[in-house]
């Protein structure tokens, strides 16, 4: 089990904005692609993005929304990454055909998200705030990126993780709870994610913390990463081992828009 921390993506606007791919190689055994979309609340409000390449379940998801930011911020994700995947598949983002592996725990058609093409690479998607990441790897891949929990949320769901963990985080001051709550939550959201089970399997059953005397292991087998995007956290979990450095590639929300 590894553990990467990269302190280059403290800030979603940490790195340079990378140019919206066109064409990608799948990524090689050992490697881990993440792209970070950051969509301020005010580009959200007035932004127009092509909405074309969603399929008919999109939008009719994007349409149940209540709110309108909550309504942006599902289009932008799926439009992400549908652009994305597109690029690692040669196709054009509207011609990217997602299915549902089987789930782990029953075997029904609703497990981890997958491309419907022979070959395609594994990814996972997540939306948090005002952040979207995606991770794309050879192997089963699990991504999360939440806001800093708020310190009711760490009282009502800490007691759910694993007892090492909750240890962890009552151990710590009250005024760092959060954090170290949220960054063993988004952990165990990934990894769970990349299993194909998500909240399926009991998030108490599986340690992610921080290690120390007497702790149990890491799940085997499986190597996590930290990637700290501003107020909120990020993981991302992959099965087997990280043998390339991985890099954060950073979108901007205009490559979404429509242009004249």
């Amino acid at each position: 089990m590894q553990l990467h921390l990269d302190p280059a993506a403290l800030r979603p606007d940490a790195s340079p904005v990378a140019p919206w791919p066109e064409a990608l190689p799948r990524p090689a055994e050992g490697a881990l692609d993440l792209w970070l979309l950051h969509t301020p609340d005010a580009w959200l409000r007035s932004a127009a993005p092509d909405r074309s390449p969603l399929d008919a379940d999109e939008r009719e998801r994007a349409e149940g929304f209540v709110h309108d930011l909550d309504r942006a911020k599902y289009v932008a994700a799926h439009l992400m990454l549908r652009r994305v995947l597109g690029a690692y598949l040669g196709v054009a983002p509207g011609e990217v055909e997602f299915t549902r592996e089987p789930c782990p725990c029953c075997g029904k058609p609703h497990g981890r998200p997958a491309v419907q093409a022979a070959g395609a690479p594994h990814f996972s998607m997540s939306h948090g705030g005002n952040l979207v990441l995606v991770g794309v790897a050879a192997a089963p891949v699990g991504v999360d990126t939440e806001q800093l929990a708020a310190g009711r949320t760490v009282d009502q769901v800490a007691q759910a993780l694993h007892p090492a963990e909750h240890r962890e985080v009552m151990a710590a001051p009250a005024v760092r709870r959060p954090a170290v709550f949220t960054r063993l939550w988004v952990r165990k959201e990934a990894y769970l994610k990349g299993l194909g089970t998500g909240l399926g399997r009991s998030p108490d059953l599986d340690y992610l913390g921080n290690g120390g005397p007497g702790t149990p292991p890491w799940p085997a087998g499986w190597t996590i990463v930290d990637v700290p995007v501003g107020a909120g956290h990020a993981a991302a979990a992959v099965r087997g081992p990280l043998t390339s450095r991985y890099e954060v590639k950073r979108l901007s929300p205009q490559g979404l828009c429509v242009t004249s």
